[in-house]
This record gives C-alpha cells, structure tokens and sequence, in this order.
C-alpha cells in the first residue's frame, strides 16, 4: 500500500493537471470564438465596402447618362437654331453644313469624354474592388491564425512534477511523516 503522503501528492500533481488541461480547453474555444466572430465582422465590412462602390458606380453612369443627354438635347438645339438662322438670312450651302459638322463633332467629343471618363472609373473601380479583395484575405488570414490545443503531456508533465515538489518539499520539512503516521 502505497503512504498516503505519496497519495496526497499525486492527487495534487493529477488536480493540476487536469484544471490545466480544462483552462486550455476553454481558452482555446473562446478563441475559436472570437475568431468566427472577427471573420463574420470582416466579411460583413468586405460586403458593405463592395455595396456602397456599386451604389457610387450606378450614381456615376446616371449621371454621365444625363450629361450625355442634356449634351445631345443642347447640341439638336444648337443645329435647329443654326438652320432656322441661317434659313432666315438666307445663307444656305456648304457653310451651314461646315457649321451644323462643327456642332455635331463637339457633340460626338463630348460624349466621348463622357464615356472615356466612364472607362477610367471602371478600370479604377475594377482594381479597387481587386485591392479590397485582398485586403480582406489578409485581415481574414490574421483573424484566423491556429489555435492551441491542450497540451495533454505538457500538463500531465507539470502535474507530475508539482506532485513531486509537494512530495520533496513534505519529506523535507518532516510533514510527509506526520501525514503517514495519522493515517496509518
């Protein structure tokens, strides 16, 4: 039979270990935690961010659309005023075509300004979204790092070693005896 001082310290060393072991557990699932949460709050952020550039790229084509069309109602505007003028004075021919040409050409550039410039924000919207992308890649990647496991050997190695601390430090300040002779 084994002393009960051995017992005691045992039992001492197998309690560390096992609150050890349980403290690891449940840091381990808090971090799990915590991680699904972040990655839910990043790919919500991810989703949001890519929303509102969408929203922005629809306001842009309305508005270059209605500035392509108030150009194009100026511009017939422009070229029924000229006609109507130049029926009035009585000037007709290759002139009247050369100025109602020159209005419809600052027509054509202009709207192809608009259109160019539509272009470049697309280009730019397309390498945002692919810089946002990664973006949150990364952040999912730094939320998401491994997460300890219990460390099992680790544990039982320090529980052994407490109880034979507690064991030592009994058999030198005398109590392992005194603990022996009250329960033998």
């Amino acid at each position: 039979m084994c002393p009960p001082a051995v017992i005691a310290a045992v039992a001492l060393g197998a309690a560390q270990a096992g609150m050890s072991i349980h403290g690891q557990r449940q840091q381990a699932k808090t971090q799990e935690k915590m991680q699904k949460n972040a990655s839910l709050a990043e790919r919500q952020r991810h989703l949001q961010e890519m929303s509102a550039s969408r929203l922005r790229e629809r306001q842009e084509m309305t508005s270059a659309a209605q500035a392509i069309q108030e150009s194009t109602k100026k511009a017939r505007e422009a070229r029924a005023t000229g006609r109507v003028s130049a029926g009035e004075a009585g000037v007709a021919g290759l002139s009247v075509d050369a100025l109602l040409n020159d209005m419809t050409r600052k027509e054509a550039e202009y709207s192809f300004s608009v259109q160019q410039q539509q272009q470049f924000q697309a280009i730019n919207r397309d390498l945002a979204f692919q810089d946002g992308a990664m973006q949150s890649r990364m952040n999912l990647l730094s939320i998401n790092k491994p997460i300890a496991q219990p460390n099992y050997l680790g544990a039982v190695l320090d529980g052994a070693q407490t109880g034979m601390s507690a064991y030592s430090f009994g058999s030198d300040s005398g109590l392992n005896d005194a603990i022996n002779t009250k329960f033998s």
